[in-house]
């Protein structure tokens, strides 16, 4: 049963919210899929995922109250898993976790057997695209980009490691053909 989560991992840059939209457009909407609502304690943004948005206190209650199957701190910001968004997993269903290489041993533990998506690209694509994005220094895009170098792959745990480097629909198509390699993924 938890063999079916897939915990999405990646560095910065990487293009993990992209490659996932773009996912999500492509999979048919009959299939088993539920893609879990991440819970941050930041604003939500035209721009980025729609997660829920908490404030630090309603945070500190939802892991006081066992609410988060899933929780971690990256980025100056914590991040959550609701149980209710893990629960489809008891109904047979697919559940994609846009997650965090440093939770991986801990989701692992949660979900044996999980499937991990690596989405990455080269230090090169990733540096480019950080500093298009003009969020921070060239500092800490450096210190980003020594963070992003390995993934340390738990036990048990099946890959699939897209580089997305080329275009969206290139990366896309090659994550289709992966997932249709993964055992009892619904095939049509």
């Amino acid at each position: 049963m938890n063999a079916r989560l897939i915990y999405v991992v990646g560095p910065s840059g990487a293009g993990k919210d992209s490659l996932l939209h773009w996912l999500r457009q492509h999979l048919p909407t009959s299939l088993p899929v539920h893609w879990a609502r991440r819970t941050i304690n930041r604003p939500c943004t035209s721009e980025g995922e729609m997660h829920e948005s908490v404030n630090t206190l309603e945070y500190a209650q939802l892991l006081a109250t066992e609410q988060l199957a899933m929780h971690w701190q990256a980025n100056d910001h914590l991040y959550g898993i609701r149980q209710t968004e893990l629960a489809p997993l008891a109904q047979q269903q697919w559940v994609f976790v846009n997650g965090s290489r440093a939770h991986l041993p801990q989701a692992a533990r949660l979900c044996p057997g999980l499937t991990v998506l690596h989405i990455t690209a080269s230090t090169e694509v990733l540096r480019q695209r950080l500093l298009g994005r003009g969020r921070e220094s060239l500092k800490a895009i450096e210190n980003r980009l020594q963070r992003s170098i390995a993934l340390q792959l738990p036990p048990a745990c099946a890959l699939i490691e897209i580089h997305n480097h080329d275009s969206l629909e290139s990366s896309g198509r090659q994550l289709l053909a992966a997932l249709h390699g993964v055992p009892h993924w619904p095939q049509l």
